[in-house]
């Protein structure tokens, strides 16, 4: 069975556990802002999942670890804004990527109402970062992330409140906030083992 219908069965399966949110219910109640990300994952015998690292320069999120995606454009739909961000981004070419579906909104502390779209895409994609934005890419072992025991539970203040967030480490990287709750809702809803 091809990668993509794997996805879409499990997809369709019904959810065993909520999606994980910001735990932060007043901030989360401002966000107003959409936004999509795409979720790319590699049609390899060992699947893996593109990420991006933001330029140190950036105004918000500078350095982290991100999918490639940002705001949806006025009247466009979350798929076409992640393959339209995945493009600007990465130069992935969006006729390479075949969509799967979508996780639940990921609501952010920072204003953000994030739709992950799902996709297979080749194995080795011809990608070209686009430099004033992402510093460079990486493609980290889809069941790696997936997997709870890497998923690991922080703690920090924010506004002089503790909140919690996910930390996945690999390969001397910090995949966290955002990015990991949202692999963590992937894996949530895939149950993948």
């Amino acid at each position: 069975m091809r990668l993509s219908e794997q996805l879409r069965l499990r997809l369709e399966a019904p959810a065993t556990a909520p999606p994980l949110e910001a735990d932060l219910p007043d901030l989360r109640a401002d966000a107003t802002v959409y936004a999509a990300v795409l979720m790319a994952i590699t049609d390899r015998p060992e699947p893996g999942m593109l990420l991006t690292v933001r330029h140190e320069n950036l105004r918000t999120h500078a350095g982290q670890i991100a999918f490639p995606g940002g705001r949806l454009d006025p009247g466009e739909d979350a798929v076409a804004g992640a393959l339209r961000e995945a493009q600007e981004e990465l130069g992935l070419d969006p006729a390479s990527a075949e969509i799967v579906g979508t996780l639940a909104d990921y609501r952010t502390v920072t204003g953000y109402v994030i739709t992950p779209v799902i996709a297979v895409v080749p194995a080795d994609p011809a990608l070209q970062p686009h430099e004033p934005e992402v510093a460079d890419w990486f493609e980290a072992p889809l069941a790696f992330l997936l997997d709870p025991a890497n998923q690991l539970r922080r703690t920090a203040l924010l506004h002089g409140v503790e909140r919690h967030y996910h930390e996945i480490p690999w390969q001397g990287r910090r995949i966290w906030g955002a990015t990991a709750a949202i692999i963590v809702n992937l894996s949530r809803r895939l149950q993948w083992s």
